[in-house]
């Protein structure tokens, strides 16, 4: 008798028992403890968010239209990174390469426009030494930053080879956790947006 192959259940990821399943649920650990990570600095921006020690607050320094404008520009490279991650489960490469460039590229997009505040308010001398809000401000906003410039090196990591061969099982376990973590950025900013800028504004 042959031996029977192994059944490639990546192909039908609903089995909670296989390999995507399992890098899946791997992934969802690391970002429960991403988010703890911004649970904290969310926590000390609540408590040093008020001490601007005679300097600028944030009423001052935000500008509501311009941070709207990135807003929205980050949940639409959130929902492209969705129909990207929904194209790659179709093996469809065209939509999955297309759409996941729009994400590349509104994220792009976002990361200009938050370089050129944080440019302008060091240049005006606004630097986080300034104050206890400034400083938590930077901290905060800066590392989702971070995790944005890793998402946009990530996804060029994942599409260039895209470009010379057909989706794999691979291929689709990594667009997937990709996909859950430009979704999890969004998430954070929306936190940002509402407690972080509006509160600010208030």
């Amino acid at each position: 008798m042959t031996k029977a192959q192994p059944v490639l259940h990546e192909l039908y990821p609903d089995t909670h028992h296989d390999t995507y399943s399992k890098t899946l649920f791997g992934f969802w650990i690391f970002l429960v403890t991403d988010f703890m990570l911004f649970a904290t600095l969310f926590a000390t921006y609540a408590v040093l968010g008020t001490h601007t020690f005679g300097g600028p607050s944030g009423k001052e320094l935000y500008h509501p239209p311009l941070i709207l404008v990135q807003t929205l520009i980050l949940l639409l490279s959130s929902c492209m990174a969705g129909l990207g991650g929904a194209s790659a489960h179709r093996a469809n490469k065209a939509l999955t390469l297309t759409f996941f460039a729009l994400t590349f590229l509104f994220g792009l997009l976002f990361m200009g426009i938050e370089t050129l505040q944080f440019t302008a308010m060091i240049r005006e001398g606004f630097t986080w030494r300034i104050s206890a809000f400034l400083s938590i401000f930077y901290s905060l906003v800066g590392i989702h930053g971070l995790h944005l410039l890793f998402a946009l090196l990530w996804t060029l990591l994942f599409l260039l080879p895209l470009f010379f061969r057909p989706i794999t099982p691979v291929d689709l376990r990594r667009l997937t956790c990709l996909r859950m973590f430009w979704q999890f950025l969004n998430i954070v900013w929306v936190f940002i947006f509402t407690v972080v800028y509006m509160g600010g504004i208030a």
